[in-house]
């Protein structure tokens, strides 16, 4: 692993090593890994979760970060080494990866690339893998693990309308102007829900449908909706293609990463690990 700050990570291990319930702030080095679009706060203006790997092996949800308010000099992206100052949460969020950031404490180190550097990427984030949503959930009920990242058995993509706006009190804080701070940004409602439905290599497994919130996949739509002016077949069908035909084509090691949605254990698609074979 291959970073500019110097640390522990040097020392290869075959296993996560299990946090310390360090509850002071401290310094974590982390491999940012999954983004998810911005949700509208009423106490925070807005926010956006960030997951990623610790130097040890771990993963970490850092949470609340209002990341479109950070200054560009701390803006990272997925896939970068960062140090930052950590502390775990309060009583309330007693998810066992869940931590608060000082964000002015934000420090950018490498990018992972991909043109020749997937299998650094493969050797930081398989090495967590889980063997199925059951055993993730099983875990949740144990120690309170909400992060997780598996390989389904088997996987498909749906689309579903919803509503264009944003509810009355959501749009309030969208345009309420603050006496001190940062004034509100404008953040478009993506009028679809997009969904995973797929089976784990579970004898338990029933069937799951989890509901993707990657900021990734919003962003496509944007980006597409545009390039096709609001066809809406055209607009679902590039989508599809991306997170279904090209992310999971067999040439791929794909696998879900996914997080549990506070305060209960209902869980939603967080990103898509997809290396190729």
């Amino acid at each position: 692993m291959s970073s500019k700050f110097n640390s522990r990570r040097n020392k290869k291990s075959s296993a996560p090593v299990e946090p310390t319930a360090n509850l002071d702030w401290h310094e974590e080095e982390i491999l940012i890994i999954v983004k998810t679009y911005p949700s509208i706060s009423t106490k925070y203006q807005e926010t956006v979760c960030i997951a990623g790997i610790t130097s040890d092996g771990n993963w970490i949800r850092l949470y609340p970060l209002k990341y479109r308010y950070l200054p560009f000099s701390k803006q990272f992206k997925k896939y970068q080494w960062v140090k930052a100052l950590v502390k775990k949460c309060g009583i309330r969020d007693t998810r066992k990866e869940s931590y608060r950031i000082k964000e002015d404490s934000i420090r950018l180190g490498s990018f992972i690339n991909t043109k020749k550097r997937w299998s650094e990427r493969k050797s930081i984030v398989l090495p967590t893998v889980s063997k199925s949503l059951e055993e993730i959930k099983d875990n949740y009920d144990i120690d309170k693990t909400s992060l997780g990242i598996f390989r389904p058995k088997t996987i498909d993509f749906k689309a579903k309308a919803e509503n264009a706006e944003w509810k009355p009190t959501q749009k309030g804080q969208l345009t309420q102007l603050k006496l001190f701070g940062s004034q509100p940004k404008k953040l478009e409602r993506i009028p679809f829900k997009f969904v995973y439905e797929f089976t784990c290599a579970d004898k338990r497994c029933e069937g799951h449908k989890l509901s993707i919130h990657d900021w990734e996949i919003m962003q496509l739509y944007r980006g597409v909706r545009d390039t096709y002016d609001y066809a809406q077949d055209k607009i679902l069908e590039k989508i599809k293609q991306k997170f279904l035909y090209e992310m999971w084509d067999k040439s791929k090691d794909s696998h879900l990463i996914v997080g549990s949605v506070y305060p209960k254990k209902t869980f939603i698609v967080v990103g898509v690990f997809w290396p190729p074979k």
